[in-house]
């Protein structure tokens, strides 16, 4: 018989409420899901479903009002401040709708962040950065700055990032939405390469083109889960 393998997320009874006034928000009113080591899912759901919400929970940049989430074993709801920016820097990498890069800063030097603020030493940060960089195919762009880079090129960079720290689960928020449709497919083609190298991969977006890229599509309205389904053939 094969040991069963704890889910990297396991959450149970999530809720996370906010005071508008006299109102009580139920942004994410009971959600119990769990997410294998090496899953592709997409998170979708239209504005006010509770995707953003329970993306923020996921990716600890918010702690619930009620219920357990663990990471990769991790009690995350126990935790306080620093230790859920530890939990962030060493288990999850971010991917934006945004890109959120330093204009300042090469390409190279964005990628190396993470690992500046984990500690690592100058050799290990630059083996790390050139490894990532040949990853997504930017390696002759390590010394560009980002407005020198197209839309595509800095979203490269952007996983790049979020990859260098080899974390536990990578997460990515309309990681498209500021692309056109030429540069969105290619960039799905990265995320399509991460997971076969067997990554695992939260995309949370509202297009339904870019969801078909999971193998798991789980559905929100109204804070709950409204279906969980498999793509029977991903793109």
């Amino acid at each position: 018989m094969t040991p069963s393998v704890e889910p990297l997320i396991r959450i149970r009874g999530l809720h996370r409420h906010f005071q508008v006034g006299a109102e009580v928000v139920r942004a994410v009113d009971g959600i119990d899901l769990d997410i294998q080591p090496g899953e592709y899912v997409a998170i979708m759901g239209t504005s006010g479903s509770g995707k953003s919400t329970l993306m923020n929970l996921v990716g600890c940049l918010d702690t619930p009002t009620e219920g357990s989430y663990r990471l990769n074993g991790v009690d995350v709801a126990e935790l306080d401040d620093d230790e859920l920016a530890g939990i962030r820097n060493r288990e999850i990498g971010f991917v934006f709708q945004t890109f959120n890069l330093l204009p300042r800063l090469t390409a190279a030097q964005n990628v190396e962040l993470p690992l500046v603020y984990g500690g690592w030493s100058s050799s290990v940060r630059l083996r790390k950065v050139a490894v990532v960089m040949e990853q997504v195919g930017l390696t002759d762009r390590s010394v560009h700055r980002p407005s020198e880079l197209s839309g595509g090129q800095r979203q490269r960079v952007a996983i790049a990032r979020a990859l260098v720290n080899d974390p536990s689960l990578i997460l990515a928020d309309e990681p498209t939405g500021n692309l056109d449709s030429t540069t969105s497919a290619e960039i799905m083609a990265v995320f399509h390469d991460l997971h076969a190298q067997g990554n695992t991969l939260i995309v949370v977006t509202h297009e339904e083109e870019i969801a078909t890229h999971a193998r798991r599509v789980v559905r929100l309205k109204d804070g709950r889960i409204a279906s969980d389904t498999t793509n029977p053939q991903p793109a």
